[in-house]
């Protein structure tokens, strides 16, 4: 495999982290929230990630190689935390208000995956760098 090829996968899993790192926000920033006047409260959403083939290869081996992407952004259907608030303006008849079903915590150890496996992929490309650096300067 092309040196180069490295900046190509590590790149595609930056990219890749930096998704989920903004699906993260995303649902951080609505878990408190409460359902709106469509009586739906925010659905969190997880990123699923898929093998990318990239290269001129079409398959695995010293053209190609494998890289990440996300394929789609799901919404979780588990049903939002209900409280019991009958003076709440957002209550419904039964005096219950629906809030999201955010976890915070699970997104909270989601970020620090996210933002490790971004920050891992830097470092890959930083190394990769500095190789291809000293390989030009044993040349001259």
């Amino acid at each position: 495999m092309s040196m180069f090829k490295i900046f190509d996968v590590a790149g595609s899993a930056v990219s890749a982290q930096s998704q989920r790192l903004n699906v993260v926000a995303s649902n951080l920033a609505n878990a408190d929230t409460v359902a709106g006047p469509d009586g739906k409260a925010y659905q969190a959403r997880q990123v699923v990630f898929s093998t990318e083939l990239m290269g001129a290869g079409s398959a695995l081996g010293a053209e190609g190689a494998a890289g990440v992407r996300v394929s789609n952004i799901t919404e979780d259907t588990t049903p939002g935390r209900r409280v019991h608030d009958p003076k709440h303006p957002a209550a419904d008849a039964e005096g219950y208000v629906t809030f999201s079903n955010v976890n915070a915590v699970e997104e909270m150890v989601n970020m620090i995956s996210a933002s490790r496996s971004y920050q891992n992929n830097v470092e890959v490309m930083n190394m990769a760098r500095t190789l291809l650096q000293k390989t030009l300067q044993m040349g001259q």
